[in-house]
């Protein structure tokens, strides 16, 4: 590994990396919906040999009091022991975590998904959407990967059917009654890797990574969340640039994977 990292050090220093790509340039990606029949919608991401699903499920609960009129959205993240050899069973972990908050974080930001529309009676019932995430095989670029999964699993979804007492009745067919979804909200991430921006990186490229910034935005282009992690900084000038990156990439992936799924 110590090898694999100083070589790929070694070919940033002239733009290049192991699999020919360019910096900006992200892998295949495809997206395939309704692949769960237990779901109110599903979507799994492939990007390289990364592979993600995300499913929406519906319930109905009392809202919060501070938001009567307003449904409730829960997020949550499982890495499959078998995705990597760096995963473990259990409870998750600070990393999974943190990928479902930021996930959740673009796309209640973003106001994609009117949460007022998921109010069935103000003040006494809402609907509540519980977004799972899980992580088959990791090949770097998780948070791209299970946001793009997420928004497809709720562009997927339809209303369950309610029994004659408000309650979700499963033995029937959804209905036809789309989740309120009003745009494609994308988080895109950008890696810093010794002083060099890379779009896109692999589970190899992501051991040298010094800091990253996930930039989730409408179809307009307008910015709704940004997120940082790792132990390095980013620039003024380095964050104008990743914003730039992330926005043309995340039409792109609206031009062509969205559209080609749905």
């Amino acid at each position: 590994m110590k090898a694999n990292k100083e070589y790929i050090l070694e070919m940033l220093k002239a733009s290049k990396r192991l699999d020919g790509r360019a910096l900006d340039e992200m892998r295949p990606v495809k997206i395939e919906i309704g692949i769960s029949e237990n779901a109110e919608g599903s979507a799994k991401v492939t990007i390289g040999d990364t592979v993600v699903i995300a499913g929406v499920k519906m319930a109905t609960a009392e809202p919060y009091p501070d938001s009567p009129d307003k449904g409730v959205m829960t997020t949550s993240a499982e890495f499959m022991p078998c995705a990597s050899h760096k995963f473990e069973g259990g409870r998750p972990g600070e990393v999974e975590v943190e990928l479902a908050r930021v996930v959740d974080r673009g796309i209640r930001g973003s106001e994609c998904l009117d949460f007022e529309k998921l109010c069935i009676t103000p003040g006494e019932k809402v609907w509540l959407s519980f977004l799972d995430i899980l992580v088959l095989d990791h090949d770097g670029n998780l948070i791209d990967a299970a946001g793009i999964a997420a928004a497809a699993a709720f562009l997927d979804a339809k209303f369950p059917a309610l029994d004659s007492e408000g309650k979700v009745d499963r033995s029937i067919p959804l209905t036809d009654k789309k989740i309120p979804m009003s745009g494609i909200p994308l988080a895109i991430t950008v890696r810093k890797v010794n002083g060099v921006l890379m779009l896109d990186t692999t589970e190899a490229e992501e051991e040298s990574v010094d800091a990253r910034i996930t930039i989730t935005t409408k179809d307009n282009g307008n910015i709704t969340s940004i997120q940082m992690g790792g132990t390095g900084g980013f620039t003024d000038a380095e964050i104008i640039e990743a914003a730039k990156i992330t926005e043309k990439t995340a039409k792109k992936l609206r031009n062509e994977a969205f559209k080609k799924a749905f």
